[in-house]
């Protein structure tokens, strides 16, 4: 897999000038575009030009652009490419030179031969269950402990987990004693990984029973979570949820939506 925007410098110079045009809309100063990605001010006229002949940015003015709904999915669709493309090439280069850490599931002597397999989230290494995966224990450990392992072969496909949003009303609206609990128990009961996105729904966990692995940027680590084969749930006040779901579409991470509330479906 190679990233199509680095098969073109004009389409990765583009893909940044628009970046900077959404950080610092409507006022787009050229000169600090041009000084911040090495081009000339010119040349940020040019591809300025072009973005708002294919509608990506939209002018109020000389020199107020704004970055157009259209031109946000652009961004948000090369960055994920270029995201999903350094994830390969990290794992397939860091293979070879790191050291990951892995939990032992049995006493393992330094320079064991050792294979590797991903539960839960994260690493365990053995000495006897051929996985496809093996290395070199660069330590001794104890079961139930860490070790290091280095010089990784073979390839470990992880399939990105689905998210389960468990969307809640705010506290204008009942909060958490307006939430259906009945609904909210088999769903986080059934989810090895719970996060909570606001004090209403730390609550409703609360009033089933739950207490969430993560609250405070829960968000990114359910994320982290799906990417490492770890299945979800998000418990999420409601103003919060589109944000949310645009992360996730972003980041081509499946998911599905429960509406809670007490007039949910």
């Amino acid at each position: 897999m190679n990233a199509k925007i680095l098969q073109s410098k004009s389409e990765m110079t583009k893909f940044q000038v628009l970046t900077e045009i959404a950080a610092h809309q409507p006022n787009v100063r050229q000169k600090e575009i041009a000084a911040k990605i090495g081009i000339t001010p010119q040349a940020v006229s040019e591809y300025i030009k072009e973005l708002t002949a294919e509608g990506l940015i939209h002018s109020d003015g000389r020199v107020r652009y704004k970055i157009t709904k259209d031109g946000v999915e652009w961004v948000l669709d090369n960055a994920s490419e270029l995201k999903r493309y350094s994830q390969l090439v990290m794992e397939d280069i860091i293979s070879h030179v790191s050291t990951w850490t892995a939990i032992c599931d049995e006493a393992i002597t330094k320079e064991d031969k050792v294979y590797i397999e991903m539960r839960k989230g994260l690493l365990y290494a053995n000495r006897s269950r051929d996985t496809g995966i093996y290395g070199t224990a660069i330590m001794a450990g104890e079961k139930g402990y860490d070790i290091g392992v280095t010089d990784l072969k073979g390839y470990m496909h992880i399939e990105t987990e689905s998210i389960t949003i468990c969307k809640i009303p705010r506290i204008k609206r009942g909060g958490s004693s307006f939430t259906n609990l009945d609904r909210l128990r088999p769903i986080v009961e059934s989810k090895p990984y719970i996060g909570a996105v606001g004090t209403e729904a730390l609550m409703a966990l609360k009033r089933v029973g739950i207490t969430p692995d993560v609250m405070f940027g829960a968000t990114e680590s359910v994320i982290q979570a799906a990417y490492h084969g770890l299945s979800s749930a998000v418990v999420i006040v409601e103003d919060e949820v589109s944000f949310f779901m645009a992360r996730l579409e972003s980041e081509s991470i499946p998911y599905e939506i429960m509406d809670l509330s007490k007039t949910g479906k």
